[in-house]
């Protein structure tokens, strides 16, 4: 019923069947420990949810990815973290974040350093600053996009160079 290969051999040389499951194949053991744990940790990301039924009226600041199901009015600053403004959530605010992706509804104006993105259904009343705007079709926006890119050192402007003149002769 079982391949030889599946069989499992302790260093004793004994052959010695895997575990079945209850559907009758053996499954190896799972790796548990600190090199798995740490591994599974560093793969989650730290967001915090506002569920549907939270209201908050005020300023929103955090150093961690946010999703907004509920409504939020005033100022969320989330510099260096994500946005998400979930189906069900509605902002009436100024947005600051690193990206942000409307679901929902925002009225506001929406300053990212990375990204905004609308998806369908998502609607947008407010103007948008930030190098990098997707919307979706089915999305509703009205205000103004501003794609300047993230602040680059000036660079001269080249014009042309006139002609060097003649040393020592000048004609009046």
């Amino acid at each position: 019923m079982w391949k030889r290969d599946e069989n499992v051999r302790p260093a004793g040389g004994r052959e010695v069947a895997a575990p079945p499951t209850p559907t009758g194949t053996p499954v190896a053991p799972a790796a548990h420990g600190p090199e798995t744990e740490g591994k599974r940790h560093m793969d989650m990301r730290d967001v915090v949810n506002i569920g549907k039924s939270v209201v908050i009226k005020g300023e929103l600041n955090g150093s961690e990815d946010l999703t907004v199901e509920g409504h939020v009015e005033g100022k969320i600053e989330l510099k260096e973290h994500a946005l998400t403004i979930g189906p069900h959530g509605k902002i009436k605010a100024s947005i600051f974040a690193k990206s942000v992706i409307v679901l929902g509804e925002v009225t506001g104006d929406i300053t990212a350093s990375e990204k905004v993105d609308i998806r369908d259904n998502g609607a947008v009343d407010g103007n948008i600053v930030a190098p990098r705007v997707a919307i979706a079709e089915g999305a509703h926006f009205r205000g103004s996009v501003d794609m300047q890119r993230k602040a680059e050192p000036a660079k001269p402007a080249e014009s042309p160079k006139p002609a060097p003149a003649a040393a020592g002769t000048t004609k009046a």
